[in-house]
């Protein structure tokens, strides 16, 4: 009961809200459990590139992979960020004995870098289909499930939508404030998908289906403006494509204190000090010093600042780099 509760809420410090929400989940496992015998939530903690690799439609997320020789090892060799390698692995291991047992399993929401990966590695399998689902067609966060072809039919049933509305016409909340808010319940993150902001309305959220309930009863406040949760439809998702604004700077290298600092508009020094506050991700991923290069592709995280993405990046007659910026407003 411990693992299960651990693989649910994580490992922060017990309180009332935070028994109340592990004993409301773990009721509602046992229930799936016994009424569903495919239900599988993954035991594991996951770290959060925007990419398009969720669709509600089945032929542009499903996988019917062939065969491939070799092992475990030999497939994850192909795995481009091996910061990722142990959750793709874990995956992995998912997807045979779902195969193998004839199941359909499923895995928490995942990051970006994930999703990409262990769709990848799946496709090398045999006899394994695989559909990611996030909610909506841009969702960054996707959760993947995995069985049998003759299994795995249709999209399962296995992500739910919040309204969270209050009045936040005189106090503009982000979207750190709604998470901060939501994990202050006990939930952990990979619980936890997309969060679309709603302005002055609130936000809508994705959750696993198991914690709808729960979050509806706890979440009465969101920073310092109360509000009311309810369950609405995926279909009534209110989403669009993130703004962004971009530009170009010229830096002697491409370390993230020189490319973070001019993507945000602060000082190197205060750009320094937040790594090592660990306020700052490279991909998802904490960064731990402020020499760590970018390229192309690469997602900078500053908390309370926002995004960027680094875009084309082109050498200079002189030696150093021109690089694109793209900012998420």
């Amino acid at each position: 009961m411990a693992a299960a509760t651990a693989s649910i809420f994580g490992t922060s410090s017990w309180s009332l809200r935070t028994a109340a929400a592990q004993a409301f989940a773990l009721s509602q496992s046992h229930f799936l459990c016994t009424t569903n015998p495919y239900f599988f939530t993954s035991r594991r903690t996951l770290c959060t590139l925007p990419l398009s690799l969720s669709t509600s439609s089945a032929s542009d997320v499903s996988h019917t992979v062939q065969a491939i020789k070799g092992g475990v090892d030999e497939v994850l060799n192909g795995v481009v960020e091996k910061s990722v390698i142990k959750e793709v692995k874990h995956i992995l291991e998912m997807a045979r004995r779902a195969s193998l047992r004839r199941e359909i399993l499923h895995t928490d929401f995942l990051t970006p870098p994930v999703l990409k990966e262990s769709l990848k590695v799946l496709e090398k399998l045999a006899d394994v289909k695989a559909i990611a689902q996030g909610g909506y067609p841009q969702a960054e966060r996707c959760r993947i499930s995995v069985g049998h072809p003759e299994e795995l039919t249709s999209d399962p049933d296995i992500i739910s939508a919040l309204s969270v509305s209050g009045n936040f016409r005189f106090e503009s909340c982000s979207h750190g404030d709604f998470l901060g808010s939501i994990l202050g319940t006990g939930i952990t993150r990979e619980k936890v998908g997309d969060i679309i902001l709603q302005g002055e309305q609130g936000a809508q959220i994705l959750v696993v289906p198991e914690l709808v309930e729960f979050l509806i009863s706890s979440l009465d406040k969101v920073s310092n403006v109360p509000v009311s949760c309810s369950k609405i439809p995926l279909i009534s998702l209110d989403y669009e494509p993130p703004r962004t604004t971009t530009f170009k700077t010229i830096e002697a290298s491409l370390r993230v204190d020189a490319l973070a600092s001019a993507g945000f508009k602060i000082s190197r020094s205060k750009l320094v000090d937040m790594i090592s506050n660990g306020d700052v991700r490279i991909n998802w991923t904490p960064v731990t010093t402020k020499g760590t290069t970018l390229k192309s592709g690469d997602i900078v995280s500053v908390s309370g600042r926002g995004r960027l993405k680094i875009g084309e990046i082109n050498s200079t007659k002189k030696g150093k780099f021109a690089v694109e910026l793209i900012r998420y407003l």
